[in-house]
C-alpha cells in the first residue's frame, strides 16, 4: 500500500501567516503539522508516499526532503492549482500504479493510529474506507448519512446536514476510484469533490465502509483549530525536558525548554514548550503555549498561544492570550509614553487590544 498526502492549497483562512509559509508547516508544539501525519503513515507500515504540492512546493520540500529521515520515500507530484481533492487523486494515478493507497490531508491532525485502518483494508478488501467523526459544525465538512451500519449518502458542505458525522481527512481506496473520477463534474465550488467520487462508488454498488474516530481529530484550517490542536498535543506531555538554562524561575511542568535557551526570573506553567536559542526574562508563560526558536520575551505574560520563530515581545501591558504570531513579529510597549505600543506586523496582520 502507498500513501497520498495533500500538501497544496493556499490556506486563505490563515492569512497573513500563509502569505509566507505553507499552512501544513505551521508548528503544533513546535513541530510542523505535516510531520505528524507523515509519522503516522510510517507507523502504519507504509513506506512510499506521493506528496501533492502547489505554490509552496519549495517550502514543503525543504521541510520533508526525500522522507528518509522519517523512514519514507517521498515523491513530489505538482498540482498547477487547487482543483479539489478528487483532482489531486487523479493526478497521482501514475504514481499509484494500480496499488491501494491511504489518502491523508496534510493539514489534519489525528490521534488515532492509522494501522488498524490499513490492516482492515488489507484484510477485508473493500473498495474504500472512510473515517468519520462527530463535529459541532457539520456544514463546514463533507458529511455522511448512515442507516444502521450502512453508508446511505455523502454530501459536501451541506446547508442542511443529514448528520453530525464529518469525513475526517483520511481515506483508503483501491484502484476503482480512478474509474469514477473522470465521470465527475465540478461542484458549485468549481472543484472535483472526493465526497462525490465516493458517492459514485456507492451508487455503482461498490463496497464503501466506515470507521468512527475513537480519540481526537482536528482540521487545522483556522486559528482556533490550530490553538486547540496545540492544546491537545501539549496535553500528551508527561514530564519535564529542560535542556536550557534557568535562573530564579518557578517552573511547574510538564515543560520542555530547548538547548541554548535561557530563562531569567520567569514563571512557567505547563504544559508548554519553549524552543531552542530563546531568551525569556521576567516573563509569565501560561499553559498550552508553544514558543518557537530564537524568540525573545521580556516582561510579557502569554497564555494559550502559538509563537513562530524569532518573535520579539517586550513590556506588553496586558497578557497575550489565544494568539497566533508569525515569524519575526515584534510587539513592544514604549516605556517613555504611558500606555503606548510599538508594533511590527506582516501584511493583513490583526491586533486586538
Amino acid at each position: 500500500m502507498k500513501a497520498l498526502v495533500l500538501a497544496g492549497g493556499k490556506g486563505t483562512r490563515l492569512r497573513p501567516i500563509t502569505h509566507t509559509s505553507a499552512k501544513q508547516l505551521i508548528p503544533i508544539a513546535n513541530k510542523p503539522i505535516l510531520l505528524y501525519g507523515l509519522e503516522a503513515i510510517a507507523a502504519a507500515g507504509i513506506r512510499e508516499v506521493g506528496m501533492i504540492v502547489g505554490d509552496t512546493a519549495d517550502d514543503i520540500r525543504a521541510a520533508v526532503g526525500d522522507g528518509s529521515s522519517l523512514g519514507l520515500k517521498v515523491t513530489y507530484i505538482p498540482q498547477d492549482e487547487p482543483r479539489g481533492l478528487a483532482h489531486a487523486v487523479w493526478i497521482a494515478k501514475d504514481f499509484m500504479s494500480g496499488e491501494p493507497f491511504l489518502m491523508f490531508l496534510g493539514d489534519n491532525l489525528i490521534k488515532d493510529s492509522l494501522k488498524p485502518l490499513v490492516e482492515r483494508f488489507e484484510r477485508d478488501k473493500p473498495h474504500a474506507i472512510i473515517l468519520l467523526a462527530p463535529v459541532p459544525n457539520p456544514s463546514a465538512f463533507g458529511v455522511a448519512e448512515l442507516s444502521g451500519e450502512r453508508i446511505v449518502r455523502l454530501v459536501e458542505k451541506p446547508k442542511n446536514p443529514p448528520s453530525n458525522l464529518a469525513l475526517v481527512g483520511v481515506y483508503l481506496f483501491d484502484k476503482t476510484v480512478f474509474d469514477v473520477i473522470p465521470k465527475l463534474k465540478p461542484s458549485w465550488r468549481g472543484e472535483l469533490e472526493i465526497t462525490e467520487a465516493i458517492q459514485m462508488l456507492l451508487d455503482e454498488g461498490k463496497t464503501v465502509v466506515y470507521r468512527k474516530i475513537e480519540q481526537w481529530w482536528k482540521d487545522t484550517g483556522k486559528k482556533e483549530d490550530l490553538l486547540e490542536a496545540n492544546r491537545f498535543v501539549l496535553m500528551e506531555m508527561s514530564k519535564d525536558e529542560i535542556l536550557g538554562e534557568t535562573e530564579s524561575c518557578q517552573i511547574r511542568g510538564p515543560v520542555k525548554i530547548g538547548r541554548g535557551t535561557k530563562l531569567v526570573r520567569c514563571r512557567v506553567t505547563g504544559p508548554c514548550i519553549i524552543g531552542e536559542n530563546c531568551h525569556l526574562e521576567d516573563a509569565v508563560i501560561g499553559p498550552f503555549t508553544s514558543i518557537s526558536f530564537k524568540s525573545r520575551i521580556i516582561k510579557t505574560e502569554i497564555h494559550h498561544s502559538i509563537l513562530l520563530e524569532e518573535v520579539r515581545l517586550e513590556n506588553l501591558p496586558k497578557p497575550l492570550t489565544d494568539s497566533l504570531l508569525g515569524r519575526g513579529v515584534q510587539i513592544s510597549r514604549d516605556g517613555t509614553r504611558e500606555g503606548s505600543l510599538i508594533l511590527m506586523l506582516g501584511d493583513q496582520g490583526e491586533v486586538q487590544l
